[in-house]
Formats: C-alpha cells, structure tokens, sequence
C-alpha cells in the first residue's frame, strides 16, 4: 500500500480530531458567553497546537506500545484512520463527542487483529490504555465535583455578581489550559501513528518522532480546530446542565489538570470523557437533577460503541484492503 496515502490518511483522522475535539476546550467557555465563539476557537487552535507540541511520551505509547510494529503493515494504520474518520464524523452529525482516543486504539487492534492476529496486540500499552478510562472517567467527574465544592465554601460569603466577574476573566485561563492539555493528549496520538506509519513504509529507520511531524500533526490539528462544530459545544457546554462561568472554571481546569498528569505519563486517555465527566461533576454539586441524564445516557452510549465500532471498521477495511492487494 503507498504510504503517502496512508500518511494522508493519518492526517485526516488528526483534522478530524481537531474538529470534533474542539468543543471539549471551548463548550464551557462559549456556553457561559465569556467568550465569543470566534475568539474562543481561535485560541483553542493556537493552544492546541502549542500542547501537541509539548511532548512525545503519549505518541510513543500510540506508535509502540498498541499493536506490534514488527507484525503488522500499512494497512494495519490506513485502516484504522478510516474507521476513526468515518465514526467520529457520524457522531459529530448527531452532536455527540466521541473519543478520538479510543478510537484510535480499537481501530489499531481491530485492523491489526486482522492482519497479525492475537500476536499484534501488546499489554503494556492496553494496560495503559484502561488506566486512561480510569482516569478520564472517575477522576475527571471526582475532579470537578471537588474543585467546585472547594470554591462553594470559599466564595460562600461572595455576591453573585462579584463571582460571575471573577470566574468571568479566570475562566478564559482555565479554557486556554484545557485547550493546551487537549493538545498535549489528543494531539499526539496521532504523531504516533504517523511516525508508526513512516517507520512501516520504510521512511524512518526505527520509531520517533522527528520535529517535522510533530509540526505537520499540530498544524493539522489546529486546521480542524479553527472548524470546531457547534454541534458539539451545544451537547456539552447548554444541553448537559446549565453552566455559570464558576461552573466552566471549575470543569476546565479540573479537567485539564487530569489530562496533563496522564500525559507526563505517556496515559492515552480520553479527552471528551474527563471533560464531560468533570461537567457532570460540576452539575451534580447542585442537585442530582441539574443534570439532564438523558443527554448524558446518549454521550455514554457513543461512548461505548466507540470500541467495538471502530475495531469492527478496521478490521473488515484491513481485511478487504488485504483481499484486494
């Protein structure tokens, strides 16, 4: 298979991820109308890029530690870039936020499945890859419920005109840090399967990841970022629960918090989830019902399918690409 259409491939799965991904880093943001939704895609784009350009221990979990580069080939990676574009672009069209993490990774398994075998699939990253629900899921909610608590006993004797100015101007900060963590996570999954992709097609002695990509990958990205869908920020940041910019702070930064300390670790984890986890936390704080479970059971229904979707999607393209080949 060429590899410069598998490496387009790539980079339009890495687009695709900007543009459905986005609304994770702005949703709270726009909703409280702290920012305009211009501006706030705007400096989600320009922070993206910056995290993606923060680190490579996540990367080099995605390009080495998933699957077996020595087993499999370029169709292994064209293949799971077709599933994650076409399921997450479905997703997208019905409002709800997949996780582009996990559907890297069980298109990666499924394609890998069928061209190698069990033999494909290695434990250490897997191992890693469930710390990430953990962390993206329980943390993310357990975050955001805590911080949020923490700044209703600070602020207890606070006017709420006083709070919504303050939480106002700090909210634009706790956005940029949860655009730059989207970038630090999100973004670099995809380097991995580009440089996984440049060392299978004979371009690049053994795995890492040269500067060059790590720029081409960020650019991509922050390409689909500036086309950030209002679908999404709808679903996360107005339909979930009803958000004061203390709310989008404490959600924010919660959030981002979890996904840079997985980062420094080389932990691929979801993004969409700890966000949305943290909002859920955030909302429950006031009641139970402040939540609209509803629009919840359908986020965590796409959720759900988002594993055995795309493992099936790369395993049946990697299989017709092998008959075909």
């Amino acid at each position: 298979m060429d590899v410069w259409l598998v490496l387009l491939l790539v980079l339009a799965a890495e687009f695709v991820n900007g543009w459905t991904d986005a609304p994770n880093a702005i949703a709270t943001v726009v909703s409280t109308r702290v920012m305009s939704p211009q501006r706030a895609v705007l400096m989600a784009t320009v922070l993206n890029v910056l995290g993606t350009m923060s680190g490579t221990a996540v990367a080099v979990t995605i390009g080495t530690g998933i699957v077996d580069p020595k087993v499999i080939n370029l169709v292994t990676v064209a293949a799971a870039m077709v599933g994650i574009v076409s399921w997450s672009t479905l997703a997208w069209y019905y409002g709800l936020p997949t996780s582009e993490s996990h559907a890297l990774v069980a298109g990666l398994a499924g394609a890998g499945l069928a061209v190698a075998g069990p033999d494909a699939l290695l434990w250490d990253g897997w191992r890693k890859v469930f710390i990430g629900l953990g962390f993206s899921s329980f943390l993310g909610f357990g975050a955001g419920l805590l911080l949020i608590s923490a700044l209703y006993h600070m602020l207890v004797h606070s006017t709420p005109g006083m709070v919504r100015s303050l939480f106002g101007r700090l909210q634009i900060f706790s956005a940029a840090f949860m655009a730059f963590s989207h970038g630090s996570n999100d973004g670099q999954k995809f380097m991995g399967a580009f440089s996984l992709a440049l060392v299978l097609g004979g371009l690049l002695p053994e795995f890492r990841i040269p500067f060059w990509v790590i720029l081409l990958c960020a650019t991509a990205m922050g390409v689909g970022t500036a086309f950030g869908g209002w679908r999404i920020i709808k679903t996360m940041g107005i339909q979930m629960t009803k958000l004061e910019p203390v709310h989008g702070f404490a959600a924010e930064t919660s959030a981002a918090l979890v996904i840079e300390a997985a980062s420094r670790f080389g932990i691929p984890l979801s993004t969409t989830h700890t966000i949305s986890t943290a909002i859920m936390g955030v909302g429950a704080s006031r009641r139970f019902s402040a939540v609209r479970w509803g629009i919840v059971a359908e986020i965590v229904t796409a959720w759900i399918l988002t594993f055995p979707v795309c493992a099936l999607i790369g395993w049946v393209v990697a299989t017709a690409l092998r008959t075909l080949s």
